[in-house]
């Protein structure tokens, strides 16, 4: 049996299902291929959407008619505008949405986009010269595509790890994606494998609520679409406790059997999530770690610690919790884990996520060495529409890093490659003044309409809102007021950049305090303290470093030298 489409996707997570519906409403026939379709749009770790730079991802995708923000909007129990003490530059949306729901309504969406579903697991890629071709699936079924996706996420070669016990799968309960990670390995584009995790799930019904300090959703009604309106759920409030010294000897006493420290897990975690016990054992100075108790339903009573990722024993995830103020006689409904997976080198991929030498292979997600949903929605966005541009004989659509974080990811991605998952930060950008959450449809507006790839609905929503900006009254309105309060900044942020530029033999000196730079994340001051290089120059060919890094040094050696 042999079906053609223009466009396959293999993966239903969130890079998979925004590449598929991207790719279809660029006009693209579309497969999306999937172990079980019962596990679309599946939130595997936190059940929440948003937060500061990753906000920003997310309105960036919704002015290209992505489905993660209306999604959000829609399964929202919990609202919070992280940052808001600060400038709107960094502020965050972030919505804690419940978990039927939101997989409710992304199975709605890509259901209504004409993507065609397939149950089954992808064996092997078919090529013919140096061009793909399709798929073949386990059961001999070859479907024939101009171009493919793979947005496998954490199922290349994937094993879980609970304590001492190692168990073969993706996520809990599920497969593992074996004879595709080993095509890919055949064909050169296997890179190493990576980590992640999550924390055990808490049945909320055993939690002293009244013993804990409550975090209250935002009374306003803002929403992570411009085209939603904020949806009449009930909002919940979430909670905020500890960890102690006794949490910490429990977790310290049981190193031996973390399989992080056995020698067990080879590939590298999240810097920016790791798990409890290797904050506990890198951060021993420390008293106590704090926690977010956050509920994930309506309709049920579990509960996501946030902060506490584990892969130790279940007892021990037990024991440990029950140290911890309210959870004294907590019960686990699901225990914490950690998975190993292979990823890809992400320098193998040009602008649009296209593998270089390999005409019509795309990959998006966290097969390209990133962490976290939006992060894999944004790759999707970008790998669905070029797909389709490869498929129906389209122009392509490039992110710039001047004009989105999508075009940071992209860029930094595939300039600087990974050696841990990547998350998005505004530190990212030499641009963040400019990035802003709430002008995300005044930078990326006339992109998303030349790219034919939106609804009237939302292609009349964009040239309303770029009309508007020429009103007398614009500067009343709050995206004009951050413009104006901007304005100055941006000027100076340009100066600062072009003057990187000029200052590249801009000599560092010998034990240089990078810690005390400001706007330089603990990420790049270890790059630069490990790396030592003598000027800017060699600073910038420093793997990992941005040029918002760059723009900061910059002007910390010119006042240093001042």
């Amino acid at each position: 049996m042999v079906d053609m489409f223009d466009v396959i996707v293999i993966g239903a997570g969130h890079a998979g299902c925004e590449a598929a519906t991207a790719a279809a409403r660029r006009g693209a026939r579309v497969a999306l291929l999937s172990f079980d379709r019962a596990n679309l749009g599946q939130m595997s770790c936190n059940p929440s959407i948003g937060g500061v730079g990753k906000g920003h991802l997310v309105r960036e995708l919704d002015v290209f008619d992505g489905l993660m923000a209306r999604a959000a909007d829609r399964a929202a129990i919990h609202r919070r505008m992280l940052n808001r003490s600060k400038g709107p530059a960094v502020w965050g949306p972030r919505v804690q949405a419940d978990r039927s729901v939101y997989a409710s309504a992304i199975r709605e969406m890509v259901g209504q986009s004409g993507v065609r579903l397939i149950e089954g697991e992808a064996t092997d890629l078919v090529f013919a010269s140096d061009r793909l071709r399709g798929v073949k699936l386990s059961d001999g079924t070859i479907l024939n595509a101009h171009a493919l996706v793979i947005a496998t996420g954490t199922f290349l070669s994937a094993r879980l790890f609970i304590g001492e016990q190692t168990l073969v799968g993706g996520r809990t309960g599920e497969k593992s994606a074996h004879a595709l990670s080993a095509r890919l390995r055949e064909i050169g584009l296997g890179q190493g494998r990576l980590k992640t995790g999550t924390p055990p799930r808490l049945d909320g019904r055993t939690i002293d609520w009244a013993r804990l300090e409550s975090q209250h959703s935002d009374a306003d009604h803002w929403s992570m679409s411009f085209l939603s309106l904020p949806n009449d759920n009930p909002q919940l409030s979430c909670a905020v406790t500890r960890t102690n010294e006794h949490t910490h000897e429990v977790i310290r006493s049981a190193k031996s059997r973390s399989p992080l420290y056995s020698g067990a897990i080879g590939g590298r975690g999240p810097r920016y999530c790791p798990s409890i016990e290797d904050k506990v054992q890198r951060f021993g100075d420390r008293h106590s770690h704090q926690i977010f108790l956050e509920p994930e339903s309506l309709t049920n009573h579990a509960v996501y610690p946030n902060g506490v990722s584990t892969s130790l024993p279940i007892e021990i995830q037990r024991k440990f919790l029950r140290t911890i103020e309210g959870l004294e006689r907590v019960q686990i409904s699901k225990p914490g884990y950690a998975v190993e997976y292979e990823f890809v080198d992400p320098r193998r991929l040009d602008s649009t996520l296209s593998v270089k030498g390999l005409k019509g292979l795309f990959l998006a997600g966290q097969i390209n060495g990133t962490t976290g949903y939006e992060e894999a929605a944004g790759q999707g966005l970008v790998a669905g529409l070029n797909a389709a541009a490869v498929g129906c004989d389209l122009a392509p659509v490039l992110f710039d890093r001047t004009s989105s974080y999508i075009g940071v990811m992209i860029d930094d991605l595939t300039l600087q490659g990974v050696s841990e998952p990547y998350r998005m930060m505004t530190a990212r950008s030499e641009y963040r003044l400019a990035l802003r959450a709430d002008n995300a449809t005044t930078r990326l507006g006339t992109t998303a309409i030349d790219a034919a790839c939106i609804s009237v609905e939302r292609r009349k929503l964009i040239e309303r809102h770029l009309t508007s900006r020429a009103s007398p009254t614009w500067s009343d309105t709050p995206e004009g007021a951050a413009d104006a309060l901007y304005a100055p900044y941006l000027d100076r942020q340009k100066r600062e950049w072009e003057q990187v530029q000029s200052d590249r033999k801009l000599p560092i000196p010998l034990g240089f305090a990078y810690r005390a730079v400001p706007g330089l994340s603990g990420e790049m001051v270890e790059r630069l303290a490990s790396a030592s290089p003598d000027n800017l120059e060699q600073a910038s060919r420093i793997p990992g470093i941005t040029p918002a890094a760059l723009s900061a040094l910059n002007v910390a050696l010119v006042r240093a030298a001042a």
